[in-house]
């Protein structure tokens, strides 16, 4: 069986991704590794094996573009109504708290947070299929 192990994006300064993921999500760097031309840093937090993996391209000076086929990587949480106050307090601009529903059953209660580089990151209330 295949497992995931992480989830790649490129971010343009190093030292604010790592503040943002660390701050909004626990995540602290598990592996720094400089190469020629660029550095690779795994986050991760003692919940999951699963790491956010930031590339990040020397003496790159413009944002990336996202177009338009990035969609989101998702966070489950146990408590969403207190995270996404905690995500305020902390400066983070979360939107607001949203219900989906499916045949009249609630699939899921999430809000979204976008990361310095733009990237939306949905967070998830533990709940169903969302563990």
């Amino acid at each position: 069986m295949a497992k995931a192990i992480h989830s790649m994006i490129r971010v343009l300064d190093e030292a604010r991704s790592i503040d943002f993921y660390k701050r909004a999500f626990g995540l602290d760097v598990a592996q720094r590794l400089p190469f020629d031309g660029f550095t690779l840093v795994y986050l991760r937090n003692p919940e999951a094996d699963f790491e956010v993996e930031l590339t990040v391209n020397h003496g790159r000076t413009e944002p990336y573009a996202l177009g338009d086929g990035y969609g989101h990587i998702a966070f489950v949480v146990d408590d969403l109504d207190a995270e996404h106050a905690r995500f305020i307090d902390a400066g983070l601009a979360p939107n607001p708290v949203k219900e989906f529903f499916h045949d009249g059953a609630l699939l899921a209660k999430f809000f979204f947070v976008t990361d310095p580089d733009g990237y939306k990151i949905e967070v998830l209330q533990k709940h169903g299929r969302y563990r």
